[in-house]
């Protein structure tokens, strides 16, 4: 039997075993081509609370389970990821309108979130610390207790994972809230995964829906922390109820990312990388390259390259075999990318390749001699769309850098030793040089600065530790202490 087997999960939410949803279904839709790929269900409010309970009851029992109880369940998950890697990103390609080579990186590294977190029981679960009494004094980590995880429809499979596996893995229960659009891929996936690698039921539960389950989810009184990946001002509501209700929110933004090309840069390297931030996934990516600042000197011929591989991008239905880019997720976003382009080309920029749609399909765009005060170069876009502005002095690259809200990730490209004086001055939670902006390992902390988020809250045994555990202070006397009293 496949692992998604339609008459397992159609029409269905799962908490505490598949059920009916209290919000009725919702179909999963093929951007690339308006087809139904199925029905799944859709929770209440209701739904949330007893999934919330539930999890609350079966995460006591979790956590007192043997740390190498808890590894073989993760790294059993880790095997079925790669066992069932074609049957799960044919629908990664089909229903979030991934390439076949992205759903591929997808499950890859879904199987090596697993096989980290499977480590993360075994590790040291405190530290003995110094005192100046009479006693043994030691700081250790406690599971949180229950965590929501609310994930987005660009990467909706590691986006998910990278939280639900380290927080399972530390012995905490999970509420699993998927983006509508990509409730199979990034929901029933996991939850179908977790099933078959043998987690108690009650543990993680699935819970599709929109704003309201998003809520329910971050207000849930079982619930003490929330992992949310999105845009900045959903991350907003959420780090507003989460102070309110004194809950933790490990919260990962927005971005409009910087690459910066250095006088003498390699033009054809640079241009393939620029292509690639920019343009894979149709540009729907928090650390998609959004802003190209270039060297004066190369300027011209950086533009044109980067128009060439525009024009010659292929763009068309990811399943059908060739395509380099697929659709844009829905309408809604593909006038919002338009839009853009069309008031950026009316403020001034100049349009080098691209700037027309076929469907949800977008082609690469090229802007040339935008501003900063350009809305394709100061708004972030979540589309194929390279704004490119020149610079002609270091100060004045930093400066261009700096000058944005967001700080997620920034790419230096051409001579290290200029690079690494330059990484030094950037307000961003990740720098690559000699690389573009997309980068991600699951041991690799994640996570932005300013209106990017709230720093590296996944990624790496450190902050995973750091982000789904409490730590509790505990002593021990010899014999009971003598008070004054």
């Amino acid at each position: 039997m496949a692992l998604l087997d339609p008459s397992i999960w159609t029409d269905k939410i799962y908490v505490n075993g598949w059920r009916d949803g209290g919000a009725g279904t919702a179909e999963a839709l093929e951007p690339a081509t308006g087809k139904t790929l199925g029905s799944y269900g859709v929770a209440s409010v209701e739904d949330v609370l007893t999934a919330a309970r539930t999890a609350a009851a079966a995460q006591k029992e979790w956590a007192a389970r043997k740390p190498e109880e808890r590894a073989a369940v993760l790294r059993r998950a880790g095997l079925l990821w790669e066992e069932h890697a074609e049957e799960i990103g044919s629908w990664i390609t089909r229903e979030s309108g991934s390439i076949p080579a992205k759903a591929g990186l997808e499950t890859h590294t879904a199987a090596n979130e697993c096989y980290d977190a499977s480590a993360l029981p075994a590790l040291p679960a405190g530290e003995v610390l110094t005192t100046n009494a009479n006693r043994w004094s030691m700081a250790r980590r406690r599971p949180a207790g229950v965590v929501s995880v609310i994930a987005p429809f660009n990467f909706p499979l590691i986006l998910s994972i990278r939280a639900v596996a380290p927080a399972l893995a530390l012995g905490n229960a999970v509420l699993l809230k998927p983006d509508p659009r990509t409730a199979v891929c990034g929901g029933v996936a996991l939850m179908r995964v977790f099933e078959e690698a043998g987690l108690p039921s009650g543990l993680l539960s699935l819970l599709p829906g929109g704003a309201e389950i998003g809520a329910a989810v971050v207000e849930a009184p079982e619930v003490r922390v929330i992992a949310f990946t999105g845009s900045t001002a959903a991350g907003r509501r959420i780090a507003e109820s989460a102070g309110r209700l004194l809950k933790r929110a490990h919260l990962e933004l927005g971005g409009n990312n910087a690459m910066i090309v250095l006088p003498g840069a390699d033009l054809a390297k640079a241009a393939s990388a620029a292509a690639f931030g920019s343009f894979m996934h149709q540009g729907q990516i928090c650390m998609t390259t959004g802003r190209h600042i270039v060297h004066e000197d190369i300027y011209d011929a950086y533009v044109a390259a980067l128009a060439e591989k525009a024009e010659h991008l292929p763009v068309g239905d990811p399943a059908g075999g060739q395509a380099a880019l697929g659709p844009i997720i829905d309408e809604n976003q593909l006038k919002k990318i338009d839009g853009i382009v069309q008031d950026a080309v009316t403020a001034g920029a100049h349009l080098a390749a691209g700037g027309t749609s076929e469907g949800l399909f977008y082609r690469p765009t090229v802007l040339a001699g935008v501003t900063p005060d350009n809305p394709a170069w100061s708004q972030e876009i979540f589309g194929p769309v390279a704004p490119v502005m020149k610079f002609s002095t270091i100060d004045e690259a930093v400066e261009l850098a700096n000058a944005s809200e967001y700080g997620l990730s920034l790419s230096i490209l051409g001579d290290v030793g200029m690079a690494m004086k330059i990484a030094d001055r950037v307000e961003s939670g990740k720098v690559h040089i000699n690389e573009q902006t997309v980068n991600d390992e699951s041991n690799a902390p994640f996570g932005g600065v300013k209106d990017s988020g709230n720093g590296g809250r996944v990624g790496g045994a450190a902050a995973n530790m750091e982000s789904f555990t409490e730590i509790q202070w505990v002593t021990v006397r010899p014999d009971i202490a003598s008070y004054p009293f």
